[in-house]
């Protein structure tokens, strides 16, 4: 017997599909692709952004994703961001990046291209996807169109401008009269690196851990009261140690699979949950 969803499922022969951080895991999201029976004609990606670094297949993963073509929907994340912001040479490889293969592959200006031209949010029905949050007093609609702005300077003609603006903590809040890479940085932060906030909107951008070790103060920002996005759910990642959370309003996929947890994806029909475990590269540990 099938439910109403299943069903429904059967009958139209298609299916959407958000999957948690990749982080170059190509092994495991080919795995996980083959549990979920994906088929490239009829279903579709949500892939939720960090599609690239720490793990060992950046370089093949980021080209198989772009190969989806419609098939496959991401939003950016830090660390997209992060081999964009090398790249231009912005900034330099960290120890334990794993993005010189991509920098150093012949397609590498069609990939970085093809990296520059997604979105930053994405919004469709009931659900927002984003990388890492929103800030509380963000409706969806604003969010959009921050997120547009941010798109935009992105797929312009002076994008070197804006990644040599991009880094940095202040402002680290949101105000309305914000204006120029002030406003851009702060956009880009809270969608792309943002976990905890006070709940009037301040960041922090230091604490990575446990929900509750939280510093006091800050809560889980999708936890501030009277959130504006509150009545849309959000489709996230970026927050391993959080690891997965489905509530009425919050779908949170990361679950580690680069520090030895397990790589996610949950139908969004139906909200099944499906999982593949990861092995965790030696030396490393989670909650990073």
């Amino acid at each position: 017997m099938y439910d109403a969803a299943t069903f429904l499922l059967h009958y139209l022969h298609m299916a959407t599909y958000a999957i948690g951080d990749l982080q170059g895991c190509y092994k495991e999201f080919r795995q996980l692709l083959d549990l979920l029976g994906f088929d490239a004609a009829e279903d579709k990606l949500w892939l939720v952004g960090d599609i690239v670094n720490r793990g060992p297949d950046s370089l093949i993963l980021l080209r198989f994703v772009k190969a989806l073509g419609n098939a496959a929907l991401m939003v950016l994340g830090n660390h997209d961001l992060h081999l964009l912001m090398v790249a231009e040479g912005c900034v330099r490889l960290h120890r334990s990046d794993t993005l010189q293969e991509i920098l150093a592959a012949p397609d590498r200006d069609e990939l970085l291209y093809w990296l520059r031209q997604q979105r930053l949010l994405h919004v469709e029905n009931d659900y927002v996807m984003v990388h890492a949050g929103l800030l509380p007093t963000w409706n969806v609609a604003q969010a959009a169109s921050l997120a547009q702005e941010v798109e935009a300077a992105l797929r312009g003609n002076d994008f070197r401008e804006f990644f040599s603006h991009m880094y940095g903590n202040q402002p680290d809040r949101w105000d309305d009269s914000l204006a120029e890479y002030d406003r851009l940085r702060v956009v880009t932060n809270a969608m792309t690196r943002m976990r905890v906030c006070t709940p009037d909107g301040k960041m922090n951008f230091s604490y990575k851990g446990q929900v509750q070790d939280i510093p006091v103060g800050y809560v889980p920002w999708f936890e501030t009261p009277h959130r504006a996005s509150r009545e849309a759910t959000v489709i996230c990642g970026h927050w391993s140690a959080l690891d997965l959370q489905i509530r009425n309003n919050l779908i949170a996929l990361d679950t580690g699979c680069l520090w030895g947890g397990s790589l996610t994806a949950v139908r969004l029909e139906d909200r099944k949950v499906f999982q593949v475990p990861c092995a965790a590269p030696a030396g490393t540990t989670r909650w990073r």
